[in-house]
């Protein structure tokens, strides 16, 4: 495993983090869980990504629970705020009372005293975003985080809290949590360009596109029994947008590049993503610990400038580019 600094903060993570947004809690039992968040601990894996809405808070917990006992010092935690928690009215959104409750709940099912690095996992169309940072500043200097950063936002958004903080003297984010990969590319035009001058890192989820660039899904074929795009709990309604002949078609040419490389597919695609130096870490889910392992062999490989146009040129037809489709939904939900 190999590690960059995530943006141009002090704090080193691993290329590949593991995430539990559709395992833990939900989809995978917590005995398997454990054994998968064990696995990437000892394949390197040092960061170790969450949020309170994942399996309506469940998810934290089973972390929490896999992670007792391990060196506090020994791996980054990550989770995020927006999402709701509950029934109640301010159970959500990025309002001061939701962030500091949040927050401290989320200490609870973590079971630690502070968290790494803390997300605003969309942006909060009502709330005045002065609010939202002043209230992730006072956590920082409360101790309870160390690092703050967003999921989900665009250029506009993000030039406008750092001009807020900026002024008041504010901690600055240092992260930027967005989709991600090979078919995804809607960051490339502002979102990264901005993030790069001003020292901003990308911790990019879903590099394998739900599991589309993995090959496994074909053409013209039945998906596999059992598979995400089968279950409503782990995101059949996302990877919808990928389960189209044209798309399968194309991913379909990626599996000669890979097998040249030496690769899997997925791995090819979590090497992609890598490739782009704005990118701090890519976050990958597993139900079980032989993919936590096959995986994070993605870690440290250098696709040549050829392989990369190859990968491009093969999906160039399907990909989505538009910034405009990183978006907030307009109203908390």
């Amino acid at each position: 495993m190999e590690y960059r600094r995530l943006g141009s903060s002090g704090m080193y993570v691993s290329e590949i983090s593991y995430g539990n947004w559709i395992t833990h809690g939900s989809q995978v039992e917590s005995e398997a869980a454990i054994k998968c968040v064990r696995t990437a601990l000892d394949v390197g894996i040092t960061t170790l990504d969450t949020a309170d809405v994942y399996a309506g808070t469940k998810a934290e917990s089973v972390l929490g629970k896999a992670l007792k006992g391990v060196r506090r010092e020994s791996y980054e935690l990550f989770t995020k705020v927006y999402w709701p928690t509950g029934e109640g009215k301010n159970d959500r959104g990025l309002s001061r009372k939701h962030i500091i409750e949040s927050c401290n709940a989320s200490l609870k099912r973590l079971q630690t005293d502070h968290i790494d690095l803390y997300q605003a996992h969309r942006f909060d169309n009502e709330t005045p975003l002065e609010e939202t940072l002043s209230a992730f500043d006072d956590l920082i200097r409360a101790g309870k985080v160390h690092y703050i950063g967003f999921s989900e936002w665009n250029a506009q958004q993000i030039a406008a809290a750092l001009k807020i903080q900026d002024a008041r003297g504010y901690t600055r984010f240092v992260s930027s949590q967005p989709q991600y990969s090979a078919l995804w590319r809607v960051i490339e035009s502002e979102v990264v360009p901005l993030s790069a001058k001003e020292g901003i890192g990308q911790i990019v989820w879903s590099p394998m596109a739900q599991g589309v660039l993995t090959g496994k899904y074909l053409p013209g074929k039945k998906v596999p029994a059992g598979s995400r795009a089968t279950d409503k709990k782990s995101g059949a309604g996302m990877i919808s947008r990928w389960m189209k002949d044209d798309v399968l078609t194309a991913v379909q040419k990626l599996a000669p590049i890979a097998e040249k490389n030496g690769l899997t597919m997925g791995q090819l695609s979590i090497a992609w993503v890598l490739a782009n130096p704005n990118v701090s870490s890519a976050i990958m889910g597993a139900t079980k610990p032989s993919q936590v392992k096959e995986n994070a062999k993605a870690s440290g490989v250098k696709l040549s400038p050829a392989t990369i146009a190859a990968i491009n040129k093969a999906l160039a037809a399907v990909v989505e580019k538009n910034p405009q489709e990183t978006k907030s939904p307009l109203t908390r939900p």
